[in-house]
């Protein structure tokens, strides 16, 4: 890294506040609640199926949903970002998620239930790049990585508390598939509380950063002006989400039911693992990395064990606990590590135009990754009574990640090099 790539970052670090500790355990939460309302379909599935008559392909697209905003908006958002302060926008799409998930309870007739889903898909594609691009602003760069590490922690508990729900919430399991959905809203409304508080406390922060953003306000050519390290680590964001969500979020569930045989409740709690190792362990990833650096090469082991995880579920009969440890360290690690490393690849004046190109194809991705997955699973006829038919979609799910992990293999190689930005360097973290 050279002093002038050095010196670069140096300038961009805002004053550190002791709020700022606040103002993470806000975000935290306003996230966990996005986080929660977002896997509610993948738990329901089976019942859905059973009580509703829904199709796998009917699933698929319920969560598919969530990301055609994305598709269409987050370019938008994250300009709306860098103009208006990310606390403001995140503020504005929770409410929008509560609209969002209130129609997803309703959820009858169908399109009812799509609709909210898209709703909702508004506030979580914008939520998430909004409360990153804030805490860029509260924390230094040399902690960034531990804040967003704490920041993704604590959001996995929404995804944790929601794989477990069926066990510590089974009377509303019990009593048919739409009152867990409600829970969904009540704990929807709590996020959007915290997202007000995080905009209260975030005053004048959020007015100064929006103005000094506004000052060069991006054009559509400098879109384009990203440099390589960007684009391979965009790639990155792209397929393994594109793996990771539409398996764990949508079909993991059903396919621990019908493929390993194990009931609701069981086929949550080996879900739930993944989300609760990441819970403890993401934090110990971003200090690691602040500490030590090696982050594209911290990501291509985390990539590497996707793939890994899927032959596991596919080609043996280990115990499925074996899988869930696998992409359990994974999880934790490549969102502790990519969010960070992109602040640090992107200017901050354009970290949110950055953070809309990149949750705009993202999102693409997990939608489409989610239709493909189900016409692949409905194609193969896959089901509790031929689950050989899930085959298909976990050859898919491993032909992404592979690609995925092209793509990290590509990011650590250029950051080895002369035109890196520090990546690999601990020197970042001691400034």
């Amino acid at each position: 890294m050279t002093h002038a790539a050095t010196d670069a970052n140096d300038s961009h670090d805002f004053p550190v506040s002791p709020a700022r500790w606040l103002a993470l355990g806000l975000a935290a939460m306003a996230i966990f609640a996005t986080y929660y309302e977002s896997d509610v379909i993948g738990e329901l599935a089976d019942l859905l199926e059973r009580q509703r008559g829904f199709s796998q392909a009917d699933i698929g697209n319920l969560n598919a949903a969530m990301y055609w905003p994305s598709v269409l908006l987050a370019l938008v958002g994250g300009v709306l970002i860098d103009r208006f302060g990310a606390a403001r926008m995140a503020c504005w799409t929770a409410g929008v998620g509560v609209l969002g998930a209130v129609l997803t309870a309703l959820g009858e007739p169908y399109r009812v239930m799509w609709l909210g889903r898209f709703l909702f898909g508004i506030s979580e594609g914008a939520i998430f790049m909004a409360l990153v691009a804030g805490l860029a602003l509260w924390f230094p760069r040399s902690g960034i990585a531990l804040a967003t590490a704490l920041f993704l922690s604590l959001a996995r508990v929404g995804s944790f508390m929601c794989n477990t729900s069926s066990t510590w919430a089974k009377p509303l399991y019990d009593a048919g598939w739409q009152p867990p959905l409600w829970l969904g809203v009540g704990i929807t409304v709590a996020g959007f509380v915290a997202a007000l508080l995080f905009l209260a406390i975030d005053g004048r922060r959020s007015r100064t950063t929006a103005a000094e953003a506004g000052q060069h306000l991006p054009k559509l050519r400098e879109l384009f002006q990203f440099d390589a390290s960007f684009w391979y680590i965009l790639g990155l964001h792209v397929l393994y989400a594109s793996v990771f969500f539409p398996f764990r979020q949508t079909y993991a569930v059903e396919y621990l039911q019908h493929a390993k045989h194990l009931s609701l409740q069981s086929a949550g709690q080996v879900n739930s693992g993944v989300f609760l190792a990441a819970i403890f362990a993401t934090p110990l990833f971003g200090l690691l990395a602040d500490r030590f650096g090696h982050r594209a090469l911290l990501l291509c082991f985390g990539t590497v064990l996707l793939p890994v995880t899927l032959a596991v579920l596919g080609l043996t009969d280990w115990n499925p606990w074996v899988s869930t440890v696998l992409m359990g360290i994974s999880w934790a690690l490549v969102p502790a590590i990519i969010w960070p490393s992109t602040t640090l690849i992107v200017e901050p004046q354009r970290l949110g135009t950055a953070l809309g190109v990149i949750t705009v194809i993202q999102a693409f991705g997990i939608l489409a990754s989610n239709v493909a997955a189900g016409a692949l699973a409905d194609h193969a006829h896959a089901s509790a009574e031929h689950p050989e038919g899930y085959a298909v979609m976990l050859l898919f799910f491993g032909a992404v990640s592979l690609i995925a992990l092209t793509s990290v293999v590509l990011l650590w190689r250029r950051e080895r090099g002369p035109n890196g930005h520090g990546l690999e360097s601990p020197s970042m973290a001691r400034q």
